[in-house]
């Protein structure tokens, strides 16, 4: 049987950050589906870093479509959950459907895989409390406001969840997420 993984996101998702689990995983043979608001062609967005800013650029980015709308979602289907960053998860957040399809997942002590922007979306479910965790670093005091310990490091892994900065430390984040998913079948 093929296991499943879900990846939650919505317009002005970061490019790379849905894409490259998006195909890492489907390589490692899991079968994987996007959802989002609704079944519709996401816009995704490319944040760049360039020289004079002081924060990021965002210029437009792939699109996408969406296999499943949130409503649709059946959490118990999956093995695991992605949340990637960009500026969809300041809007997604505050969709309930989303928010009862997360707190599933930690529930179930399910793996989690989140990066960037992304722990907006756990911190709404407060499943970040007493956690120790890594987000786009603009984002510490945003950590620490939902109980957790902020690490501004490439990766880090407690529990279930797995977590990253920004798209740069995708390496060392599936490596760390794909890990946990193999201890994890092989337990079960």
């Amino acid at each position: 049987m093929t296991l499943k993984i879900l990846i939650v996101t919505g317009d002005a998702a970061e490019s790379l950050e849905v894409l490259y689990p998006y195909q890492r995983l489907r390589e490692e043979g899991y079968e994987v589906h996007i959802a989002a608001p609704s079944r519709k062609q996401l816009r995704f967005v490319v944040h760049d870093f360039e020289p004079g800013y002081d924060t990021y650029t965002e210029k437009p980015g792939y699109t996408w479509p969406a296999d499943l709308a949130f409503s649709e979602v059946e959490p118990s289907q999956y093995a695991a959950v992605v949340v990637p960053g960009g500026r969809a998860p300041e809007y997604l957040r505050n969709d309930p459907e989303l928010r009862k399809i997360l707190k599933s997942f930690f529930d179930a002590d399910k793996p989690v895989a989140q990066i960037c922007h992304g722990p907006l979306l756990t911190a709404a479910v407060g499943a970040l409390e007493g956690r120790r965790v890594t987000a786009y670093p603009a984002l510490e005091l945003d950590m620490q406001a939902a109980g957790a310990t902020f690490q501004d490091t490439e990766v880090v892994s407690d529990g279930t969840l797995v977590s990253s900065r920004a798209w740069p430390d995708h390496p060392a984040w599936m490596r760390a997420f794909l890990e946990l998913l193999r201890t994890r079948t092989a337990e079960a």
